[in-house]
């Protein structure tokens, strides 16, 4: 059986991030698993990715960070969506309708 491709659509890793982070402020981990587990296993998130684009979208100004403990009384970073961050998470959203609608329509072509 062939291996499936779990890694995230190329450009839509800030998007996945920030819807995730809509549901509530979660440290890294947290949103890498709960992308896995909301896409039912479809896609994973590379850590390194994951650091990036969080730093890139903390620099943007589209989410805050605060040290916490979490759950098992161990010290992480939290990250949330700032109010900035839920206007670019409908932007983004309302971009991939807009192009999964065009390869929608695209891939239903008939000749």
């Amino acid at each position: 059986m062939a291996e499936q491709n779990t890694d995230v659509i190329q450009g839509t890793l800030d998007m996945l991030i920030l819807k995730t982070l809509s549901l509530q402020p979660m440290h890294g981990f947290g949103i890498a698993r709960r992308v896995e587990q909301i896409s039912r296993g479809v896609f994973k998130v590379n850590p390194g990715s994951l650091l990036v684009a969080l730093q890139r979208l903390e620099r943007a100004g589209w989410l805050d960070s605060a040290w916490r403990q979490t759950e098992n009384a161990r010290r992480a970073k939290f990250y949330e969506l700032t109010r900035s961050g839920k206007k670019q998470l409908d932007v983004e959203t309302a971009e991939w309708a807009r192009r999964a609608s065009a390869v929608a329509r695209l891939l239903k072509a008939e000749a």
